[in-house]
């Protein structure tokens, strides 16, 4: 038999490094799936939903470096649509297998039609769709080039007829063709950043996720220059570990210690970060950007020196010309900042609240002390995202997932469904919000299916709280932000899922441990205090009033109970409001 447009599809993923395509089969996705069948290398995951096997695909590139999702005509398209945005902006090597209605019935509003070029053009870099078996077989290899080298998200569209087809050989290259170069600035610039650091006396280091892999360089330019290194969401894992330097976080989850460090400093060295937040970046000092990806310079901050270049090839010729500092008086200050920030945390963390409100900092601290050393954690957008930033701390062999650029809610089960088929030697535990894990929960079935052993923990507060947070600091008292849940627990079990309760904190360790003991899949539901805050590292005054305002009107109209709850939940906090 001649071989079959989605066979050479399955061939040339296979050759690309693809091992799984994250998909719901049906209609014109049905040659592809066969093609998986009959080739038993490339594995079929069948999940419920298309948007989860965006996720898992999203999960699977940052871990591996490239994955792969599907979705059939129609609704299958639309599905993969969140989950796409979040790997293009996350600038993840996903290739989005978009298959459609026949060529024949193009233009036609066919049953399920959709027109895939308008439909992905803002959420991939290569979008294109193929008509003829030549333009297919050429159309891949250049979908994998361009997901695997600009790394964003590529989307080809296969109609039925053409997946159905005869393949042909393709007058040009087939396969992927991997390659790895040096990227840094020129020396003339090298030796001109050099000078300036030299002669600046306070300087700070700020690492995103593109510092992942210059951990040793990001320290021994810390270790010149006696600069304090805050980092990012994204960079936190890459960064924080063995770095006697570091200051934490800053941004909307961050701490006052990496935001001080930052307006404290004389000069700013961005490295490897697109942080979003203008607001958190100094406009005093100085301000150095070193970015894989130049045309994102200048977008966040008042940025004084531009440097394209990847993060570790451009700190390894730098090094050389950096003179090292003897005066580190203002990394001792920044240090005794982080310190006392430190504390803080570890005591909000050491109240372990009461029954049916267990205090979140408490959990996460648990699961931090519990899970392995190289484990891979998955966090939810909104509260989920805090507890985890605050509170899971690096080793060097942990890794930590989120839609960390695109703020998607549901989005950690999803992702530890991809982290479970990519690492399946390494524990994956997901922080769970109640809202995320709510829009997604039928995907529960795919993780038993597969019998992947991941640990899901819902933080199950009963409301949406970052929502809730932003609209009191707004001055807003917050409006249906409370969530009426089902027994997650029991849900899980119903799925055939090991699964455990927990209301009462003296039960929160014993049932960790029983639960990351358990060799399969464990869904652990607690229920977390839904009226703890999470204080970003500078409170503004408009914020603090915005605060006292949404409170008074909670009073007024007759919410004593819930303006009273919030004051007791959060006394550890108002120590540094106040």
């Amino acid at each position: 038999m001649a071989k079959k447009v989605a066979d050479q599809l399955i061939e040339t993923i296979y050759e690309a490094g693809i091992k799984h395509i994250y998909a719901v089969t049906g209609d014109s996705l049905n040659e592809v799936n066969d093609a998986v069948r009959t080739h038993d290398t490339v594995k079929w995951v069948h999940v419920r939903h298309e948007e989860v096997g965006a996720y898992a695909a999203l999960a699977e590139a940052e871990l591996n470096g490239i994955g792969c999702c599907a979705g059939s005509s129609g609704p299958g398209h639309v599905h993969l649509i969140n989950g796409l945005y979040d790997a293009h902006r996350s600038n993840a090597s996903v290739l989005a297998i978009a298959s459609t209605c026949a060529t024949s019935e193009f233009g036609m509003s066919y049953f399920q039609e959709t027109n895939t070029i308008k439909l992905f053009d803002d959420c991939s870099g290569y979008n294109q769709i193929a008509t003829t078996p030549v333009q297919f077989s050429r159309m891949l290899q250049a979908a994998l080039q361009h997901t695997v080298h600009k790394k964003e998200v590529a989307v080809l569209g296969l109609p039925g007829d053409i997946a159905a087809g005869n393949a042909a050989e393709s007058p040009t290259t087939v396969n992927l063709l991997p390659s790895k170069g040096i990227y840094r600035p020129h020396n003339s610039e090298l030796k001109a950043l050099a000078e300036l650091i030299n002669s600046t006396e306070k300087v700070t280091i700020y690492c995103g996720i593109g510092a992942k892999g210059a951990h040793d360089e990001v320290v021994q330019l810390a270790s010149l220059t006696k600069s304090p290194v805050g980092y990012s969401f994204r960079g936190k894992m890459a960064v924080q570990y063995d770095n006697p330097y570091e200051v934490g976080m800053t941004g909307l989850l961050g701490l006052p210690s990496a935001y001080a460090a930052m307006h404290d400093a004389d000069l700013l060295i961005l490295l490897g970060t697109d942080f979003p937040y203008q607001t958190f970046m100094p406009e005093k000092c100085k301000i150095v950007q070193v970015d894989v990806r130049p045309e994102r310079i200048g977008r966040r901050a008042k940025v004084d020196v531009a440097l394209g270049g990847n993060v570790k090839d451009t700190l390894e010729a730098l090094l050389p010309l950096i003179n090292e500092k003897s005066n580190d008086d203002f990394l001792k200050t920044q240090l005794k900042v982080y310190a006392k920030v430190k504390e803080h945390l570890a005591m909000a963390a050491d109240r372990s609240g009461s029954e049916d409100t267990i205090a979140p900092e408490y959990l996460a601290t648990v699961i931090d002390k519990l899970a392995n050393k190289d484990a891979i954690f998955t966090v939810d957008t909104g509260m989920c995202c805090v507890w985890g930033a605050r509170y899971l701390q690096a080793t060097g062999e942990r890794e930590m997932l989120g839609s960390f650029s695109h703020g998607s809610m549901a989005n950690a089960m999803p992702m530890a469904i991809g982290a479970a088929f990519a690492r399946p030697d390494q524990q994956v535990i997901a922080f769970c919000g109640d809202g995320g894990l709510s829009m997604m929960m039928g995907d529960l079935a795919t993780i038993v299916q597969y019998k992947l052993p991941i640990k899901l923990v819902v933080f199950d507060n009963r409301s949406l709280g970052m929502v809730k947070l932003e609209m009191e600091v707004a001055g807003l008292p917050d409006y249906e932000t409370d969530m009426f849940n089902p027994d997650f627990a029991a849900i899980a079990t119903a799925m055939g899922m090991q699964s455990f309760r927990v209301n009462e904190p003296s039960k929160v360790e014993e049932t960790l441990k029983e639960a990351f003991a358990f060799a399969g899949p464990v869904l652990i539901s607690v229920q977390t205090d839904p009226n703890a805050l999470a204080m970003p590292p500078k409170l503004e005054l408009s914020q603090m009033t915005g605060f006292a305002k949404s409170m008074t009107k909670l009073i007024l109209s007759g919410r004593v109970d819930e303006v009273w709850d919030t004051a007791k939940s959060n006394l550890k906090h108002w120590r540094d409001v106040l």
